[in-house]
């Protein structure tokens, strides 16, 4: 059974909106944990668009699942992961004028820059995972880095509206997941999954340990509370839905 990843980002989003004080996403990570979350997720981008520095710091004191810090390869963001040392760190591709992350990291593109960060982190005890495309190659240069882990990019899958597509992008998917496996990788998955779309992927793929769901969770909430929205993805992640 996979586990479900809470990513809390787009509780800060609505709260950077009016620059306020609520909602506050550490009490957000509590609830998701108090539900049955499995570990919680923050990304940390450069340009502090919604999480922010004091949030970190305070996740890493209160979660007591495993905190997943998302990040680029940026030295003043990696130098910040070395110092408050999350339980995982994710490292994902950012742009300034993305609205959110739009496809994974390319690992075989910049083998040497992302490796020189995975072994920084785990020097500093770091788990190290990478968001990469379902692609072999993409696997081959994680793989090279020597990270541990990698979170295949369930976008496409996401924004498949044909029949015809969703199934060419979940064969994708577990084509990279099943060659992931093979050369060693622990595998997870995520972006874009909603409540409507994630069970084909947990029929699908079920080597994937953990998902990591913020977008649909946290509008879920806005309309049932945090607590009964990560209780109903836990199931869907779970593969008993009825």
């Amino acid at each position: 059974m996979a586990n479900l990843g809470v990513n809390i980002d787009h509780v800060a989003t609505v709260r950077q909106a009016r620059r306020a004080g609520e909602p506050d996403p550490v009490v957000a990570a509590l609830l998701a944990e108090q539900a049955g979350a499995d570990s919680i997720t923050a990304h940390l981008r450069e340009d502090r668009r919604h999480i922010q520095d004091r949030d970190i710091r305070q996740l890493r004191r209160v979660v007591r699942t495993r905190l997943n810090l998302e990040m680029s390869v940026a030295a003043s963001i990696a130098k910040i992961a070395c110092r408050l040392k999350p339980d995982q760190v994710t490292l994902v591709p950012e742009r300034r004028q993305e609205i959110t992350t739009e496809g994974g990291l390319d690992v075989a593109g910049q083998s040497r820059r992302v490796g020189r960060v995975v072994k920084q982190l785990q020097r500093a005890g770091i788990t190290v995972s990478l968001f990469i495309d379902p692609r072999e190659a993409q696997v081959d240069a994680a793989c090279a880095t020597g990270a541990s882990h990698v979170e295949l990019h369930t976008g496409e899958y996401a924004r498949a509206r044909i029949i015809r597509q969703q199934r060419a992008q979940l064969n994708q998917l577990k084509k990279a997941a099943d060659y992931a496996q093979q050369r060693g990788l622990h595998v997870n998955a995520g972006h874009g999954l909603t409540y409507d779309n994630i069970a084909p992927v947990v029929r699908a793929l079920p080597l994937v340990e953990e998902y990591n769901i913020g977008h649909s969770i946290i509008s879920r909430a806005v309309l049932v509370g945090i607590r009964q929205a990560v209780r109903e993805m836990k199931v869907l992640v779970s593969g008993n839905e009825k």
